[in-house]
């Protein structure tokens, strides 16, 4: 299916803003300001990175949308557009969409504006920005915070002690850059309107009641620091991993808050270093995990194989990006579901989740962790650049529950034991058969629990086997214990009892619920099911959450439609199932989606008309 044009529909006012300049012009750190800046002027916020192939340099954009509610999503234009110079901005034509009712300002001094960015009608303004910069002797990057956080309707106090928290220079140059600040807001003041922006570049609700600091109870992080949270949260101690784009963050995040409650984190040598080194550690008893990305994950399959046979629980947190191969490593793809599912040698029944926001990130890192250790097996986060290196303001996580208790052998458990009805009965059998599936696991040094945990297949007590009776009995005791444990209601999010339902997964969710608010506005229902387990799939769940629907679409953002695909595989969906999908690394946008939601919805309904007899 395609995405359609149609102009989307009236939503709640936000403002979008985009940074941009060459490397070292300094957009990330005034868009992560601006950002600081909203939640402290009470508004909520997202923003998204976006930048070139270069390793170092290389142009760079912070994408912004500031709100009086929580935004999941990027929205379908921009109206506001600040260059610190044209260096191959044009490369970000796609990803920064503007219109007849979005300005763009650039420097005076740095020539012709790109007529790419132009090619909407969006207004043009130059002005002397490193004049301005200079004139105060500070950075430009601090004149084109003031610039669009004024525009955005923002305090200059707000503005001012962003900048006061964030800065880590000596006192001199702070009072360079509040000056270089104040020449932003300056130039702001002394802009005219856009025509027909539909945010009116003027004061946000609740922009006005500045106290500071950011309302009581609200956050500002980034997708991999609230993974990274919450991996601590279920009780990891112990990380090895090696740094790959767009993961790196997660691991840096994690290294002092680690050493904060007593863990370790390791840079490994490579990936095949680091998931060895992990299972090592979760056999000595510390819940463990790594963080990579697609490359890195396919160098880890083989060692997620042996913790799946050795039933050693680990976290492998996969922030993908665009592949295959290198790929795109900076932006953004939902395309290694089908390996994280289907890419194990054998049969390797294993745990893959999917947060839906950064918020999310949190709660569904601690679940991982959680049931890896429960049912002692991998668990694959599938995160990805769009929520692990994007910020976004958030209300405060809900306290999580205990970390998961794992299930440990003393020197009398024996499989009956196991499900807490034996009594002592050596020798340990660490692969006992239990009803469960789930065996107790011993500490290294317990006395008289003694096995070996390696890939090759084994029998109870852990010895080597290649019989087929021990192979089967293994076989099914490792499906057994996920398919037979209680999952609850966390396995997705559904919302609604409509008779079309859009399903999807991971960072598509903010823009697909967007759009059905959206279509809803316009009387047109659907309700959504936005998978966080996918493996194993809820097959039941799934039905009773698709109970009532007749057509089904699966919005997802891969060349391939790998949930589409996945979907048909292993569960009966309903209808004619439809999907829609695009590879990355453009983001789908809530209006793009609303337009297709309402075109589907009309050939659905065209459909039932001429089913019905005359």
């Amino acid at each position: 299916m395609s995405l359609g044009a149609t102009p989307a529909s009236p939503h709640p006012p936000t403002f979008s803003v985009a940074l941009a300049g060459s490397g070292g012009a300094g957009v990330m750190t005034a868009g992560e300001l601006l950002l600081d800046a909203a939640a402290r002027a009470g508004l909520y916020g997202l923003m998204v990175r976006t930048s070139g192939p270069q390793i170092r340099g290389g142009e760079a954009a912070a994408l912004l949308r500031l709100a009086p509610q929580p935004v999941a999503t990027l929205d379908d234009r921009f109206d506001l557009l600040v260059a610190i110079d044209w260096q191959n901005l044009v490369r970000f034509a796609d990803e920064i969409p503007l219109t007849a009712g979005s300005l763009v300002i650039g420097d005076a001094d740095a020539g012709e504006a790109p007529a790419a960015l132009l090619q909407g009608g969006a207004a043009l303004a130059a002005l002397p920005l490193k004049k301005s910069a200079k004139a105060a002797g500070g950075w430009v990057n601090m004149v084109a915070l003031g610039l669009a956080g004024t525009c955005a309707g923002l305090p200059a106090a707000a503005l001012e002690a962003a900048l006061k928290a964030g800065w880590k220079r000596g006192p001199e140059a702070l009072l360079a850059n509040l000056a270089a600040l104040a020449q932003g807001v300056a130039l702001a003041k002394g802009l005219p309107q856009p025509p027909a922006s539909p945010a009116s570049l003027a004061s946000l609700a609740g922009a006005a009641a500045f106290a500071g600091k950011a309302p009581a109870g609200r956050w500002l992080l980034s997708g991999n620091e609230a993974a990274g949270y919450g991996a601590l949260r279920g009780g990891v101690r112990f990380v090895a991993a090696y740094p790959i784009t767009p993961a790196t963050e997660m691991l840096e995040w994690m290294a002092p808050a680690l050493a904060r409650v007593g863990g370790t984190l390791v840079q490994a040598e490579d990936e095949l270093a680091s998931v060895n080194m992990i299972i090592g550690a979760s056999y000595g008893g510390v819940p463990s995990l790594t963080a990579t990305a697609g490359p890195g994950l396919a160098l880890m399959i083989e060692g997620i194989g042996l913790a799946v046979a050795a039933e050693v629980p680990i976290v492998v947190v996969d922030v993908m990006r665009g592949g295959p191969s290198t790929g795109i490593p900076a932006k953004s793809e939902q395309s290694d579901l089908s390996i994280a599912v289907d890419g194990l040698h054998g049969d390797a029944p294993h745990l893959v989740l999917a947060p839906t926001s950064i918020a999310d990130c949190v709660a569904t890192s601690e679940w991982a962790v959680q049931l890896a250790e429960a049912l002692q097996c991998p668990a694959i986060l599938l995160n990805d650049q769009f929520l692990g290196q994007s910020r976004a303001v958030i209300e405060r996580p809900a306290q999580g529950a205990q970390p998961a208790q794992r299930l440990f052998a003393s020197a009398d458990t024996t499989a009956a034991g196991a499900d807490g009805t034996g009594t002592a009965a050596p020798p340990y059998r660490r692969y006992a058969d239990t009803a469960s599936g789930v065996s107790p696991m011993a500490r290294p040094g317990t006395p008289g629990t003694v096995y070996t945990a390696d890939g090759l297949e084994h029998s109870e007590r852990g010895i080597p086997s290649s019989g087929a009776a021990d192979h089967r009995r293994q076989l099914d005791k490792r499906a057994r214990k996920l398919a037979s444990h209680a999952y609850g209601p966390r396995w997705a999010d559904v919302e609604g009892n409509a008779e079309l339902a859009v399903i999807t997964f991971g960072s598509t969710t903010g823009a697909v619920r967007e759009a059905i608010d959206r279509v809803a506005a316009q009387g047109t229902a659907l309700r959504l099911v936005a998978i966080r387990l996918l493996a194993p799939l809820q097959a039941a769940a799934m039905a009773g959450a698709l109970a009532g629907v007749r057509e089904v679409l699966v919005v997802e953002q891969n060349h391939g439609g790998q949930l589409l695909r996945y979907l048909r595989g292993r569960v009966d969906l309903p209808g004619h199932p439809r999907g829609l999908h695009r590879a990355g690394p453009l983001p789908l946008r809530p209006g793009e989606l609303a337009a297709a939601f309402s075109d589907w919805a009309r050939a659905v309904a065209a459909g039932a008309r001429e089913e019905q007899p005359a």
